[in-house]
């Protein structure tokens, strides 16, 4: 799973700029309502300004600041312009409340909200020092009205009241404004998040190899995965039936909606497509919508064959070393008996066969505990070219090979590769004794050669050679099975176990029919240098 992003900075300051954008709005709202209050006759209402002309430049001054920033206001730092803005406003109110003492108690509740307003923007310290400077504004301005000789009717009592009161707003929608931005930050973090969960979950099913198709009630295709659009092929471009793009689908899903059976033969959607195997769910249960999976039948059937062959692998395991200890004894009772003077040349001959089945059942023993055993491999440098020679010599020490030759072909400089040797040893062993069996013409010697190259890349290779009649096609497309053999007497294990081994080593075995007759399965290893880097 991919982690979640952070909450984006930008997104967050575009909402607090927002905000201060509706409280540069009201403040317009302010300086134009005080305006209204000098300038219109409405303004009698309230009485005649104890200083007009204080009032007038306020008035228009306040006015020419709020339009300022209010329009400047999408741009600068935000505690800046929040600060400048409310230091106006005290400025602005203190002035007003001097020259209308008739709206005094009304100015100062408007500054109220100003100085709310500030404090959600800001820490809870600035927010209070705010607070503090407007109480202090209004006080002395109340006092040098007294001092003054004013008429003033207005209690010294309104001081510590506003004061309280904007020391409270203040402190409330300091905490307030910090919650808010906390529950933005966490909601913008969760929407992150969930944007993450849905990108990787819609990258997971678009690269799934099971086809994966959302139909609904009227058999229209709404969703389709890359393998899904594979499987429909053309049919599935443009506005998608399920009945158009794949009839043979389309009832198989009637079928199951009809009786709830699945039909688990495989199914070709056209006859250049890879056979699949559909499954259906409901997207809801009480909904319309359809889910239908598209698995590749091949693919299935190798999954199916794998877990076949670990069960297997297991049960034989542990059944083979039961096997081993009768086997071994029978082995040794009839050498015994063929020593046996008594024995007459037909019963020899008879136990000549019990031998031979012996030893191999032996060998159907020893090829089922490679499979089950499965071991890593364990890398290590080697000289390829100096094995292929060392592996031939071994082997034309303990095979005979009587009239069958197995020559050796290799260039006079090393050929380093990283591989498992021990591994490698039973690969070419069975690629060599497939070949000196079964690589013949009738009636004739085989003719095996080992040859040790590099091809145009630099990569190592080993080939094994034979002159004899080749593998047809039909068994090449098989042989690499397990358990598939043209022979009475093979297991079919050898060579899926030599291309298990292989891909263990990060090498690749492959069949090349050779165009003068005969057969060659080479083994293109990885050179040491590329594994060391890789």
């Amino acid at each position: 799973m991919l982690p979640a992003a952070a909450p984006d900075p930008h997104s967050l300051q575009q909402a607090i700029r927002r905000e201060l954008y509706s409280f540069t709005l009201y403040r317009l709202l302010e300086a134009a309502l005080l305006c209204l209050t000098v300038f219109a006759p409405v303004g009698l209402i309230f009485g005649e300004p104890l200083h007009p002309h204080v009032a007038a430049i306020v008035a228009v001054l306040y006015l020419l600041a709020a339009v300022s920033l209010f329009v400047s206001g999408r741009h600068g730092r935000i505690n800046t312009q929040v600060l400048l803005g409310v230091g106006i406003d005290i400025v602005a109110s203190t002035l007003a409340t001097y020259a209308l003492p008739g709206v005094a108690s009304g100015i100062a509740m408007m500054l109220l909200f100003n100085v709310g307003a500030a404090a959600l923007f800001l820490p809870l310290r600035k927010g209070l020092m705010l607070a503090t400077i407007a109480s202090l504004a209004l006080g002395v301005q109340l006092l040098w009205s007294y001092f003054s000789n004013e008429i003033i009717d207005r209690p010294l009592i309104e001081i510590p009241m506003f004061a309280l009161s904007y020391l409270a707003i203040a402190t409330l929608t300091s905490l307030l404004g910090q919650q808010l931005r906390a529950t933005e930050a966490l909601a913008e973090h969760r929407g992150s998040q969930a944007a993450n969960l849905a990108e990787v979950n819609e990258l997971i099913i678009r690269r799934m190899r099971t086809g994966v198709l959302l139909v609904d009630g009227d058999g229209e295709i709404r969703l389709a995965n890359e393998a899904a659009l594979l499987h429909l092929g053309a049919a599935g471009e443009g506005r998608r039936m399920l009945a158009t793009a794949a009839p043979a689908l389309y009832t198989r899903l009637r079928l199951w909606e009809r009786s709830g059976q699945q039909d688990t033969t495989p199914l070709a959607l056209a006859q250049d497509l890879p056979e699949i195997l559909p499954r259906f769910a409901r997207l809801l249960a009480e909904g319309d919508q359809v889910l239908i999976f598209l698995d590749d039948a091949e693919l299935a059937s190798r999954r199916a064959e794998s877990l076949t062959l670990a069960t297997l692998g297991r049960f034989s395991a542990s059944l083979a070393h039961e096997i081993r200890n009768p086997l071994a004894a029978i082995s040794y009772a009839t050498q015994l008996l063929e020593e046996s003077a008594d024995i007459t040349d037909s019963d020899r001959r008879l136990l000549e066969i019990i031998y031979q089945q012996t030893r191999r059942m032996n060998g159907i023993v020893e090829s089922v505990l490679g499979l089950a055993r499965r071991e890593r491999a364990q890398h290590e440098h080697l000289d390829l070219a100096d094995f292929a020679r060392q592996f031939v010599a071994d082997y034309l020490q303990s095979h005979p090979l009587d009239n069958d030759t197995l020559g050796i072909k290799t260039p006079a400089g090393p050929v380093p590769c990283l591989v498992d040797r021990r591994q490698l040893q039973q690969i070419v062993t069975v690629l060599v004794h497939n070949a000196l069996v079964y690589g013949r013409m009738p009636g004739e010697a085989a003719q095996v050669s080992v040859h040790v190259h590099c091809d145009d890349k630099g990569a190592p290779l080993l080939d094994v050679q034979d002159r004899g009649p080749g593998i047809p096609d039909t068994v090449a497309a098989q042989m690499f099975r397990p358990f598939f053999t043209t022979s009475s007497h093979g297991t079919g294990l050898g060579l899926y176990l030599a291309q298990e081994m292989c891909q263990a080593n990060q090498a690749e075995l492959v069949h090349i029919p050779l165009p003068a007759g005969g057969t060659c399965f080479r083994i293109r290893l990885a050179g040491a240098r590329t594994i060391a880097t890789s």
